[in-house]
């Protein structure tokens, strides 16, 4: 059955109005600061004696400010209060600031403006948590992917519209700053009727006592996100990215002038190109990951991050026109397309790596700490930004020139991702399966969802080719330890892999018993801890394409712990290259194609009791069918 597009979401009430109260507040803040922005460097001396580049560095630091202060507070009411409520309180706040920045606008009251930029910072600082904590609450397991693509093409796309209509507005004459004033308010008020859509969504730890102390709640927030390892380093990777991303954005407007030798108009071109870039790689999410959360997609993104902005070093030492360009006469220019391929691609490889991360955190963390989560994350992103800042500033100081930026900090995403998924194999591993089987096969799964989201269970699958652990792991949503023999788990080279996947080597009792019971003591162990063990029953590869005989081991196994065991079957895997049919290799590899169709089928969970061998290998057997 063809599952409905992601797009689909958004006709649906569960979604739609948090999504378009979400894309408001984006829209809002960047029509707010790129306004006031301007203002200030076009028309300084009318508004105040300061500094333009003290003023364009202040406003900025005042918005990220309150990520810092405030986020561990926002997780916490998050937890504490239902959301739906919680949105339209946050959005009644973005209006009152909104009036605030009027009152500045009328009076050109400089300081009354800067601080409505700190209550943005504060809105949005508000809103975060409650934004990422209430996707898992309304949407299924295979709609998570989608619908964090959906929202971080639609914040995305928010901010460039909002980047674009806010220089546009405030420099309209006469009538520029009174079009700003009144434009954010209706925004404003916009984002607060489609939050008064938004359905209830029960508050997850309503018993929660609200620690008001900045400071500790902020070091207990990042502690506790320690405890689960694959979700702290997932937050790491998160803010990795905006890191990343502050670094190349900031560059953006003297890049555009001092480098393309271009006009306002290359800025916002360049700026158009990423976000779109940012968008359709959080879209492709969704279809390159077959609705689940597969953070295989990670390291993809990883290294097109790496590679597309060594490539921008590259090509911005090619360009080399020096006079005065727009749009149309930048386009003309020798090497101006790579540039801007450079940018659409380091966008796309963004939302390929950055929505996984927020699914993968929103399904494995504990569901009443999700929120603070998201707070502790926002809080490293607003660090991590900072440094970024302060990073760019120093080897700009030295002597780098804005390309030679952008080299550093592709170099850095390598050594930091290599890094991360070193210590994590997880990602690297989902990545390598994902790889290897997309390159190969066209892939179909179906009744994925039938594999338990939490909890031990046994995963049985007949055993058709070497592929099939590969086949299983891509298709799973969660980790999974299989149980090999241990002569191929002592592979040369390869044992390195088994031991980062958790394989769990077993021999016959007959060859060695001590192999043999640690095995089951091994599996019994991750089975009580809530882990998914998947086996083999037939002991071995068939040699004909039929099912062997299921071996009695899946009975010891359930005699110690007696979890749920779902049947599982591969089709159309039998005859190629990586089975042991008798047919001619060469031969094989080009019958069965380069992109062949592979499906796994997951059968209905059966409970402990009703499982014998025999009953197990009948129901793999109906689910493969006649196709082998």
């Amino acid at each position: 059955m063809r599952k409905p597009s992601q797009f689909k979401l958004l006709t649906q009430r569960r979604f739609a109005p948090f999504f378009w109260a979400q894309f408001f507040g984006a829209f809002n803040d960047n029509v707010f600061k790129t306004a006031l922005l301007t203002v200030l460097t076009f028309e300084a001396v009318s508004w105040t004696t300061m500094d333009r580049g003290f003023l364009n560095n202040l406003i900025p630091g005042l918005f990220i400010l309150p990520f810092v202060l405030f986020s561990a507070i926002a997780g916490q009411l998050a937890d504490k209060f239902e959301k739906s409520a919680l949105v339209r309180y946050v959005k009644l706040l973005e209006i009152a600031i909104m009036l605030l920045a009027a009152v500045g606008w009328m009076r050109q009251d400089v300081w009354l403006l800067i601080a409505a930029v700190a209550g943005m910072g504060l809105h949005s600082a508000l809103f975060g948590p409650v934004k990422y904590a209430y996707l898992p609450q309304k949407l299924a397991p295979d709609e998570l992917v989608g619908g964090n693509g959906l929202v971080e093409m639609g914040t995305f796309v928010g901010i460039l519209l909002g980047e674009v209509l806010g220089a546009v507005l405030v420099l309209h004459k006469p009538w520029g700053i009174e079009l700003v004033a009144g434009g954010t308010i209706a925004i404003a008020c916009a984002g607060w009727l489609a939050s008064r859509a938004i359905p209830l969504s029960p508050a997850p730890a309503p018993e929660l006592k609200i620690n008001w102390n900045l400071a500790t709640e902020t070091v207990r927030n990042i502690r506790f996100s320690k405890q689960n390892r694959p979700v702290f380093l997932s937050m790491l990777a998160n803010s990795w990215f905006w890191f990343y991303g502050a670094i190349l954005l900031a560059q953006f407007p003297l890049y555009a002038k001092e480098y393309l030798h271009g006009d306002h108009s290359i800025f916002v071109l360049l700026l158009t190109i990423f976000s779109l870039g940012i968008g359709t790689g959080s879209l492709l999410c969704e279809r390159l990951s077959g609705h689940k959360v597969e953070i295989g997609l990670v390291p993809f993104g990883a290294i097109g991050l790496t590679i597309f902005g060594f490539d921008l070093f590259l090509a911005s030492g090619s360009y080399t026109n020096t006079s005065l360009v727009d749009i149309a006469g930048f386009v003309q220019q020798q090497g101006s397309i790579r540039i801007l391929l450079d940018f659409l691609l380091i966008g796309v490889f963004g939302g390929l790596y950055i929505v996984p991360l927020f699914a993968l955190i929103q399904t494995r963390c504990d569901p009443e700490h999700m929120s603070r989560t998201i707070a502790g994350m926002n809080i490293l992103n607003a660090v991590f930004m900072v440094v970024a800042a302060l990073l760019a500033m120093v080897l700009l100081n030295l002597g780098l020139s804005i390309p030679q930026l952008f080299m550093v900090t592709a170099i850095l995403n390598a050594l930091v991702t290599l890094y991360i998924f070193t210590v994590v194999p997880e990602f690297l591993l989902r990545f390598l399966a994902w790889l290897m089987l997309h390159s190969t096969h066209r892939v179909r799964t179906f009744n994925a969802e039938r594999i338990p989201a939490e909890g031990g269970a046994i995963l049985v699958c007949n055993h058709v080719s070497y592929m099939d652990a590969i086949v299983i792991l891509a298709a799973s949503p969660r980790p999974l330890r299989f149980v090999m023999d241990h002569r191929i788990f002592k592979t040369p080279l390869l044992s390195t892999l088994f031991k980062a996947v958790r394989a769990i080597p077993i021999a016959p009792a007959s060859e060695d018993p001590a192999i043999m019971e640690a095995a089951y003591g091994s599996i019994a162990r991750a089975l009580e801890r809530g882990e998914l063990v998947c086996i083999f029953p037939e002991g071995k590869l068939t040699r004909d394409g039929e099912l062997n005989e299921f071996k009695g081991g899946i009975m010891k196994i359930l005699e110690r712990t007696p979890v749920p065991v779902i049947p599982m079957a591969l089709r159309g895997l039998w005859g190629s290259l990586w089975t042991r049919s008798a047919d001619n290799p060469f031969q094989r590899s080009f019958r069965s194609g380069p992109f062949s169709k592979l499906e796994l089928v997951v059968g209905q969970p059966m409970v402990a009791a009703e499982v014998t061998p025999e009953i197990l290998r009948e129901k793999v057997a109906q689910l493969r069918g006649a196709r082998k």
